[in-house]
């Protein structure tokens, strides 16, 4: 049972640094950049579901 758990951590920190460094490269301002950071980091799961859901998307290059 901890092997499973273990794995289900490791997938959710992978999934918040993606988080984390596409938020970095959105277009949003700084000040939302470091709230969405400090909630992804404070709120893991939460924080990433909510992220997943409204917050802003790394800018595309054309």
């Amino acid at each position: 049972m901890m092997e499973i758990s273990g794995l289900g951590g490791l997938i959710l920190l992978i999934l918040n640094i993606w988080a984390i460094v596409s938020i970095i490269g959105s277009r949003a301002t700084t000040g939302r950049k470091v709230i969405w950071v400090v909630l992804v980091l404070l709120l893991p799961l939460l924080g990433f579901i909510m992220w997943l859901l409204a917050g802003p998307r790394a800018a595309r290059s054309p």
